[in-house]
């Protein structure tokens, strides 16, 4: 096969980025940044957040939320299960720790009985602990009906959601979403803790001048909530948002708070798991962090991962590791094998011609279907629809984009089939009537017919070709000043090509991992691996003695404290 290499990019660019190696150059112009000054703010992010007060709702939000704190009103903090919700939920508790504000709880609704959002339980439950304000992280746009209860019950909501709305907005005593219609703030694909935290970021500007009487609140002092950033840092990369313009900066300024956060749970997880904090990097939050907390509302309760992140009890925090391991390695095991029995129908029914994959299965946990469907519709490059029961009466499940189709544009188009629906591009939830279920695939593939797919990711084409001298600290210097990578800001992809293998080895548990070794220079070599791969997956031998070319990413490894850099392969031809 020939290799897709990205093209040269025009000379003014190339001239503009002069400053910068050639691979550097090539990468900032496919992102957009085509000049000096767009370049250095890339590479070289400032702590510049945009002002708070440009979002819809926010005034009167910051004046209802000072008022409540004023009057000692009961306060409950109301979240999503998941990494988003979850350190949001702790921005907002740390906030109201900080300031000494105690009449306040935090509710977290379970995945399995309560599922996503506001439901009339929790709002008996929250109006009868004498709560008089709800505040609502990373959920709560799609629940007029809840809010409206929570109203006849004497409970106020303020909504911080970053969800698209796609039924009207609640009549809450505030919203704040940047995606509601009349909100003029300019960054429109925050993630639902950042939202709740520009809300804390405005509370804060306005304590020193509010009266609160003789309550005794204690304002923080000027860049005192930028240790709030380790949450934002988290819920941004797990939340698969657009790392660009603000949420560059809070995954970057996250990633560096991460690295000295003092939180006791997050110190016994490292530990457990093996990370250095001060080589933490976006791939050990997205791919050991998150996972984890997700595991808690995934198999168990949610609270034990807030209470993780929360705990100053070094003790409870061993505790609460152990027990989010335990969950998480039993959630592999399950997700396994629904992932091996999907792979199994797919192939059986001869689902590779459909546009869109939908699958079902009452026995599978509509709580794990979106880590399986995330995983089909990378290898298949198209819309994954899953669900499992969620009642007698009604099914629910997880979807994933693929193949640049917007999969709530899709869901949209979909229209009547659903009983609810919701999400961003890249993933969502939906349910399903258990009347209705038998026309889901059928909806869906007239749906995508006339969707337009959006431009594919430049992680199917190289950005440069590389030879292995190349290979040197310096390059991935360079590299790391581009990061962190995730959607919106892939890792590099680079072509190496007709290199002779020296080695082929098998490592980890079962030998399920492959790693190919190749003489850099006289005396060095380079490992390049792949990971739940056997040589004979990468769709030819592989052979000691055989020249192979490769599409790979550049990583930095730190096994066994030994820093070196590698190669992550993509494929092998």
């Amino acid at each position: 096969m020939s290799p897709k290499i990205k093209s040269d990019i025009p000379a003014s660019a190339d001239k503009e980025l002069a400053n910068y190696p050639e691979f550097v150059r090539k990468i900032l112009f496919y992102r957009n940044i085509t000049d000096a000054d767009s370049a250095e703010a890339f590479l070289n992010p400032e702590y510049k957040p945009h002002d708070p007060f440009l979002m819809k709702g926010m005034k009167e939000a910051v004046e209802r939320l000072l008022s409540a704190i004023k009057n000692n009103e009961r306060i409950t903090i109301f979240s999503d299960y998941d990494a988003d919700g979850i350190p949001g939920a702790a921005v907002m508790h740390d906030f109201f720790k900080k300031i000494g504000y105690q009449n306040f709880d935090v509710y977290i609704p379970n995945r399995h009985s309560e599922g996503f959002g506001l439901n009339d339980g929790a709002i008996k439950e929250i109006a009868g602990r004498g709560a008089k304000l709800i505040i609502t992280v990373d959920c709560g746009i799609a629940d007029a009906k809840e809010v409206k209860m929570a109203l006849s019950l004497g409970v106020e909501t303020i909504v911080t959601d970053h969800h698209t709305p796609t039924d009207g907005i609640p009549k809450a005593f505030a919203v704040i979403d940047p995606k509601q219609k009349g909100c003029r703030y300019p960054f429109k694909e925050l993630c639902g803790a950042a939202v709740a935290f520009k809300f804390v970021e405005a509370c804060i500007s306005k304590l020193p001048t509010f009266d609160f009487g003789p309550t005794k609140i204690y304002p923080m002092s000027e860049g005192q909530e930028k240790w709030f950033l380790d949450m934002v840092g988290i819920a941004t990369l797990s939340d698969m948002v657009p790392l660009v313009g603000e949420n560059r900066m809070f995954a970057r300024y996250g990633l560096a708070v991460l690295r000295k956060s003092p939180r006791s749970g997050l110190l016994a997880l490292f530990s457990a798991i093996r990370i250095n904090r001060r080589t933490l990097s976006e791939d050990d939050v997205v791919f050991s962090v998150s996972p984890r907390l997700n595991a808690a509302s995934r198999m168990g309760d949610p609270m034990d991962a807030f209470k993780l992140l929360t705990t100053k009890d070094e003790s409870e925090a061993i505790r609460l590791v152990k027990l989010l391991e335990s969950l998480n390695n039993a959630r592999k095991g399950v997700v396994a094998g629904i992932i091996k029995e999907i792979k199994h129908l797919i192939k059986e029914r001869d689902l590779n011609k459909r546009k869109v994959v939908v699958i079902g299965n009452p026995e599978w946990k509509p709580s794990l279907l979106g880590l399986a469907a995330g995983k089909i519709a990378e290898e298949l490059n198209k819309p994954v629809f899953l669900w499992g029961r969620d009642s007698e009466t009604t099914f629910k499940g997880s979807c994933r984009s693929g193949g640049g189709i917007n999969i709530l544009d899709l869901m949209k188009k979909a229209g009547d089939i659903f009983i609810e629906y919701g999400g961003h591009s890249g993933a969502g939830g939906f349910s399903v009537s258990f009347d209705e279920i038998h026309r889901l695939e059928n909806d869906l593939e007239m749906a995508v017919i006339d969707l337009p797919a959006e431009e594919k990711g430049q992680s199917e084409v190289a950005d440069a070709v590389l030879s292995l001298p190349e290979l040197t600290d310096g390059i991935f210097l360079e590299i790391e000043k581009l990061s962190p990578f995730g959607v919106g800001n892939p890792k590099p992809l680079f072509f190496i090509e007709k290199t002779t293998v020296s080695e082929v080895r098998r490592f980890g548990k079962n030998n399920a991992h492959t790693a190919l070794r190749f003489q850099k220079n006289d005396n060095e070599t380079v490992e390049a691996i792949s990971f739940f791969t056997a040589p004979e997956d990468f769709g030819m031998p592989v052979n000691v003695g055989q020249k192979v070319s490769m599409f790979v990413h550049i990583e930095q490894s730190f096994f066994r404290g030994r820093s070196e850099i590698r190669l992550r392969i993509k494929e092998v031809f």
